[in-house]
C-alpha cells in the first residue's frame, strides 16, 4: 500500500438516498407518538457552524474533555493497537483525526486514513487538506452511513477504528446494539475500536451543556426546523417552539426537545403531510446517553467486544475505550 499522492473517494450514498432518507424519517418521527427527529437534521452549514460554536461554550465540557484525554494518550492508544490504518466513523472535518494520525506516525505505523461520513463535500474538502498534510498516507476517504454501509469500508492492514465525540450516546440501546454488533462483524483479528463516551455526572452540570446561557444550543436545537422549511416546504415558526433540556434518569440520557407554545398546525409541502402540536406537546429531537464505565464495559461485553484499555478525563468526565472483537 502506497500513497498515490491524492486522496480517493467512495461514494455509497447519495443526494437521491439522503433525500429519501429525510423524507422517511421526518414523515414516521412527525406522525408518531410521541413526536420525534433524528439528530442527522441539525446539520447543515449553519447548524455545523452552531455546533462548532457550542464546542467552544463554557457549559459544554465534552469536545474539551476528550480533546484532553487524545493529547495526553494518543501515543499509548496508538502503540496498544498498532493499527496501521485509522478509520473514523462519522468524520466530518476531521479536525480530532489529526491527534490520532499524529501518534500513528510518530509510533511509525500510519499508512492510511479512512474517513467516513455521509457529506461528501465536506469530507472531499478535509481529505484534499489531509493529503497536503499527510503526503506519505493513503486517503481513503468514505461517503456513507455508518448504519448502513460498514461493510462497504477498505479492508486489509490493521485497523483501529476510532467513534469519537460520544456519538454512540446519540443512538438508542436498541441501535446501539446493533451498531455494534455490525461493526464486530466487519472487524478482523487484529483491529481496535476507540470509543468516546460521555460519563453520567453531576445532572445540573449534564444539564447546563444542553442549554447554555447564551442560547446557542436553542438555536441550534431549533436550526432543525428551518432544515425541514428548506428542504421540504415545512412552514415552521421557530420562534413557536422553546428550547428544552432534561435529564431522563430512567434510561441515564440527556433528552434535548422542541415545545410548541401554542397550539398550532404545520403543512408539510413536499410530503402533503399536516402535523398538529398542542401547546406544551414535545418534539424530541436528541437524545445523549451517558455511562457508567461498568455499563459500558457490560454493554461491549454483550455486543461481542473486549476491553483493552481506558483513558479518563481529569475529574471523570469523558471516557476512551480501546477494545478489541471476540474472534
Amino acid at each position: 500500500m502506497s500513497p498515490s499522492g491524492s486522496p480517493t473517494i467512495d461514494i455509497h450514498l447519495t443526494e437521491a438516498d439522503l433525500r429519501t432518507a429525510m423524507e422517511h424519517d421526518v414523515r414516521a418521527g412527525l406522525t408518531a407518538v410521541p413526536k420525534q427527529l433524528p439528530p442527522v437534521y441539525f446539520y447543515d452549514d449553519r447548524g455545523s457552524r452552531l455546533f462548532d460554536d457550542i464546542t467552544r461554550l463554557p457549559e459544554y465540557y465534552p469536545t474539551r474533555a476528550e480533546r484532553s484525554i487524545l493529547e495526553a494518550h494518543a501515543r499509548d492508544m496508538a502503540d496498544r493497537s498498532g493499527a496501521d490504518t485509522l478509520v473514523e466513523l462519522g468524520a466530518g472535518t476531521c479536525d480530532k483525526s489529526r491527534v490520532l494520525l499524529d501518534a500513528l506516525q510518530a509510533a511509525g505505523t500510519l499508512a492510511r486514513y479512512v474517513p467516513l461520513d455521509v457529506s461528501d463535500t465536506t469530507l472531499w474538502n478535509a481529505a484534499k487538506t489531509l493529503a497536503d498534510e499527510y503526503p506519505d498516507v493513503v486517503i481513503s476517504a468514505v461517503v456513507a452511513d455508518f448504519h448502513r454501509h460498514l461493510d462497504q469500508l477498505p479492508t486489509g492492514g490493521r485497523r483501529l477504528f476510532a467513534f469519537l465525540g460520544g456519538t454512540i450516546g446519540n443512538l438508542d440501546p436498541s441501535e446501539r446494539r446493533r451498531f455494534l454488533a455490525d461493526l464486530d462483524c466487519v472487524m478482523d483479528h487484529g483491529d481496535r475500536l476507540l470509543l468516546g463516551t460521555d460519563l453520567v455526572k453531576d445532572r445540573t452540570r449534564l444539564v447546563r451543556a444542553y442549554d447554555d446561557s447564551a442560547g446557542v444550543t436553542a438555536e441550534f436545537n431549533r436550526n432543525v426546523l428551518l432544515v425541514l422549511n428548506r428542504e421540504l416546504g415545512a412552514r415552521f415558526d421557530p420562534d413557536r417552539f422553546d428550547h428544552v433540556a432534561v435529564w431522563n434518569e430512567e434510561d441515564s440520557r440527556i433528552e434535548m426537545r422542541l415545545r410548541s407554545v401554542v397550539d398550532q398546525s404545520v403543512h408539510i409541502t413536499d410530503l402533503g403531510l399536516d402535523v398538529e402540536f398542542a401547546e406544551g406537546e414535545e418534539l424530541l429531537t436528541e437524545i445523549s446517553s451517558k455511562f457508567t464505565p461498568e455499563a459500558l464495559a457490560d454493554e461491549l461485553t454483550r455486543c461481542g467486544f473486549v476491553v483493552e484499555a481506558t483513558w479518563r478525563s481529569p475529574g471523570d468526565e469523558f471516557q476512551m475505550t480501546l477494545a478489541a472483537p471476540y474472534c
